[in-house]
């Protein structure tokens, strides 16, 4: 008897697995739908008793007594309070996303800004993040940091692909927000410790850095007559096609950092740079920076040498309002 040949049993693999995704994602599809169907008919039943303040309540409370008898604890008093804010947010059943699944959803209903879900929404189907993605995100604040150094129109734009991003500040966030480390604010560590820590959470990291960014090299050696230097990191980001440089400094930034990474900058515009691609970026993620320093350590126009402070757990939602304030306030003054 023949043996079946490695290729059949890898198309047959390939076949089986596309179907169980399918079938998984038409099952997403039509769960969404049904909790957007319970959440209409909720509202509807809502507002032909609005006469009573209390109704809403009473409303849901029967009702789960009703359905768990019937269908079991999925169909709770709370899960059903989520089912008509689902549908209170998206009342257009068209406007639903096939990309995103019901945890996704409950995720999104939370956030009161319209704009800032539908940021989220865009990037969710842009890169396809999972439910534990997009809470993470959330929760490291990505819309609000990205607007401390941009414009929302911008930042939406962006988001929805009505525009590329044309300057490196649209898509690099400072702060950085490295949680995902498990690293102590408060413990002493080598710059090598963060660049292993950062190696080994790879997919955490690429998440954080943002869209169309991919790995390159790791302590990347130039030689320059006599001297060996060492790039901490390199990377190419697709949509700004260029090169990005990453240098890592446990300690306050100073000019001198600044003065090595605009070398490795220069080196690489000049010796790997195609003459298609962009001019180089280099970021140096610091434990600490003076902003006025920096301004004044670069020249006046520059784009292309950026300081991102890095924090080693989730920012404070008042922390980031006063900054953002204070960036609002300057560019009035």
């Amino acid at each position: 008897m023949s043996q079946i040949s490695n290729s059949c049993i890898d198309s047959i693999r390939q076949i089986i697995s596309q179907a169980q995704t399918n079938a998984a994602r038409a099952i997403n599809q039509e769960r969404v739908l049904m909790y957007w169907e319970i959440g209409r008919h909720i509202v509807e039943e809502e507002q032909n008793g609005k006469e009573r303040a209390d109704y809403g309540t009473f409303l849901l409370k029967n009702l789960a007594t009703a359905l768990e008898k019937d269908f079991g604890s999925g169909f709770s008093f709370r899960q059903l309070n989520f089912c008509r804010q689902f549908y209170i947010t998206f009342p257009i059943m068209n406007a639903l996303r096939s990309q995103l699944n019901w945890t996704q959803y409950r995720l999104l209903i939370r956030i009161d800004d319209s704009d800032k879900r539908t940021y989220y929404i865009e990037e969710t189907c842009n890169n396809n993040w999972s439910a534990r993605q997009l809470e993470r995100q959330i929760n490291s604040q990505l819309y609000e940091r990205l607007l401390l150094s941009n414009e929302k129109e911008k930042v939406l734009a962006v988001a929805k692909k009505e525009a590329q991003p044309e300057n490196p500040r649209e898509i690099i966030k400072d702060p950085m927000v490295l949680e995902f480390l498990g690293l102590k604010p408060q413990a002493s560590y080598y710059e090598k410790d963060l660049e292993n820590a950062l190696i080994t959470n790879m997919q955490s990291f690429l998440l954080e850095l943002g869209n169309g960014f991919s790995f390159v090299a790791r302590q990347k050696r130039i030689q320059l007559e006599d001297d060996a230097y060492f790039i901490d990191l390199v990377f190419y980001n697709r949509l700004l096609r260029c090169f990005v440089l990453i240098e890592i400094k446990t300690h306050k930034l100073t000019h001198q950092d600044l003065g090595q990474l605009l070398m490795y900058v220069n080196y690489y515009d000049r010796t790997e740079k195609q003459a298609d691609e962009n001019p180089t970026i280099g970021i140096i993620l610091c434990a600490d920076k003076n902003n006025t320093m920096v301004e004044f350590a670069l020249p006046k126009h520059n784009t292309n040498i950026l300081a991102s402070k890095y924090q080693l757990y989730l920012p404070k939602k008042d922390q980031l309002e006063k900054e953002f304030k204070k960036i609002v306030q300057d560019k009035l003054a």
